[in-house]
C-alpha cells in the first residue's frame, strides 16, 4: 500500500519561498549590475531583432532552414543601413547646430534700434515698455538682452535634446559593435527566448497569447505608425526649410520629428514660427508657402499616413505616448522614444487582463451560486 505524499509543514514552505525570493532578488541585482554597462546596446539589439524577426522567419525558410545564415545576412544589412546614412546625418546635424548658434549670436545679439525687430517702433509695445521702465526699471536694452539670452539657451537646449536622441541612436563605436554582435544572437535565437519567457509566465495560455500579441502590436504600431509618421513629418519640415533657404534644415527637421510625437502642437511648433520669421523678413511669398506646406502637406501625413500604418495594429493612447516618450527619453536615451510607450502600454495591458480575469472569476462564482 503506497504512502500518501508528505505535506511540508507551513514553516518549511515559508522558508523555501523566502529562500527562493531572496535568491531571485540577489541574482536579479547581480544580473542588472553585469548588463548595466551594456544596457543601451542590449536594448537596441533586442528592439531591432524584434522588428526583424518576421523577415528572419521568411528568409530562414528560403535558406532551407538555416537560421544562422539568415541572422548573419540581416545583421550585415542592419550595419549597412544604419552606419552609413545615420553617421552622415549625425555629422551634418552637429555642424548645423554650431552654425545655428553662430547665427543667433550674430543676428539676435546684434540688434540695433533701426532694426525691424526693435520693439520700440511699435506704438502699443512702446507704451508697455514705458510702463516696464517706470514700474520695474526695465529698459529696452535689458529686454533685448534677456530675449537674446533666452533664445540662445532655448536653441542650445533643443539642440542638446535632439542631439541626444538623434546622435545617441549610434552611440560610441564600442556600443555599436556590441549591439551588432548581440543582434546576431537575438535574431537567431529570439524565437526560443520568447518561448521560454512565455512558459515562465504564470498565466493561462489564452491570456499569454493575447498579452504577447498585444505587446507585439503596440511595438509595431509605435514604430510603423508613430515613429515612421514622425520621421516623415520631420523630413518634410526639413525640406521646407531647405526650399525656403532657412538655416539648419536638418536640425529643425529633427526637432520637428520629436515634436511630432507630442499630443499637442506637433510640427506646427517648428513650421509656424518659421513662417512668422519669413513674414518679419518681408518674404511673404515664402511665409505663405511655409504655412501651406505645414498646414496641408505635413498635417496630411498625420491624418492619412498614420492611420494607414497603424491599421490592423493596436492603437496607443495619446497620453501614453506623451508620457512614455518624454519619460523614456530621459530614462533610456534614444531607445526610450519607443521603449517608454511600450512599457506603459504593457502595464496597462496587464491591468486590463487582471480586471478581465477578476470579472470572469466573479461571473463564475455567481453562476455556481445559482
Amino acid at each position: 500500500m503506497t504512502q500518501p505524499p508528505r505535506v511540508a509543514p507551513v514553516k518549511d514552505r515559508f522558508y523555501a519561498r523566502t529562500f527562493a525570493l531572496v535568491t531571485c532578488l540577489v541574482l536579479g541585482l547581480a544580473l542588472f549590475k553585469i548588463v548595466q554597462p551594456f544596457l543601451g546596446p542590449l536594448l537596441w539589439a533586442i528592439f531591432i531583432a524584434f522588428l526583424l524577426y518576421p523577415l528572419h522567419v521568411r528568409l530562414a525558410a528560403r535558406l532551407r532552414g538555416k537560421p544562422q545564415w539568415s541572422a548573419a545576412l540581416l545583421t550585415v544589412l542592419t550595419f549597412v543601413v544604419i552606419i552609413g546614412p545615420l553617421t552622415a546625418l549625425s555629422a551634418a546635424f552637429a555642424a548645423q547646430v554650431g552654425d545655428l548658434l553662430q547665427i543667433v549670436q550674430d543676428k539676435v545679439a546684434g540688434q540695433t534700434t533701426g532694426n525691424v525687430l526693435n520693439l520700440a517702433n511699435v506704438p502699443w509695445v512702446r507704451q508697455g515698455l514705458n510702463w516696464l521702465n517706470n514700474t520695474l526699471d526695465i529698459d529696452l536694452a535689458q529686454l533685448q538682452s534677456w530675449i537674446t539670452q533666452g533664445s540662445k539657451e532655448t536653441l542650445q537646449t533643443l539642440a542638446s535634446l535632439t542631439g541626444k536622441a538623434f546622435i545617441g541612436a549610434i552611440g560610441t563605436v564600442v556600443g555599436f559593435v556590441l549591439m551588432q554582435f548581440m543582434l546576431f544572437f537575438f535574431i537567431r535565437d529570439g524565437g526560443e527566448m520568447v518561448q521560454t519567457a512565455r512558459e515562465l509566465i504564470p498565466m493561462a495560455e489564452a491570456h499569454k497569447a493575447k498579452l504577447f500579441d498585444h505587446l507585439a502590436a503596440v511595438t509595431r504600431a509605435m514604430v510603423y505608425g508613430t515613429g515612421m509618421t514622425a520621421l516623415i513629418q520631420g523630413a518634410l519640415v526639413g525640406i521646407a526649410f531647405l526650399i525656403a533657404n532657412l538655416p539648419s534644415p536638418i536640425v529643425f527637421g529633427v526637432i520637428a520629428a520629436l515634436f511630432a510625437l507630442l499630443p499637442f502642437g506637433g510640427t506646427a511648433l517648428v513650421w509656424g514660427p518659421a513662417a512668422v520669421v519669413l513674414a518679419v523678413q518681408g518674404r511673404w511669398g515664402w511665409a505663405i508657402f511655409m504655412l501651406a506646406w505645414g498646414a496641408i502637406l505635413v498635417s496630411l501625413v498625420d491624418n492619412v499616413v498614420r492611420p494607414m500604418l497603424v491599421s490592423g495594429r493596436a492603437n496607443v493612447g495619446t497620453l501614453t505616448v506623451f508620457i512614455g516618450v518624454l519619460g523614456g527619453l530621459a530614462a533610456f536615451g534614444a531607445i526610450g522614444l519607443f521603449l517608454g510607450p511600450v512599457v506603459l502600454a504593457l502595464i496597462i495591458a496587464l491591468i486590463r487582463f487582471r480586471l478581465e480575469m477578476r470579472r470572469a472569476e466573479v461571473a463564475a462564482k455567481a453562476l455556481s451560486a445559482e
